[in-house]
């Protein structure tokens, strides 16, 4: 099963995160199948390809919860 999901990386208290799709029993710091966009908390800056998403979303990936609530909120 696949999962789109937030994958965390930057500095200490300096958050940034890619969306990602990856399988759903990989670590969270595994190698994902493809980035479908980023978020920057600190700067309030998101970005997303929602073709992709809705791609994979068609091939059976399922949403998280927070990436849901990104993916509303644009």
């Amino acid at each position: 099963m696949l999962k789109i999901r937030l994958s965390r990386s930057g500095a200490k208290k300096a958050p940034f995160y890619r969306i990602v799709v990856v399988e759903a029993r990989s670590k969270t710091g595994g190698k994902p199948l493809e980035v479908l966009g980023t978020w920057n908390p600190r700067h309030d800056q998101l970005f997303i390809n929602r073709k992709k998403i809705e791609e994979w979303i068609k091939n059976g990936a399922k949403l998280t919860a927070k990436v849901k609530a990104l993916t509303r909120s644009v």
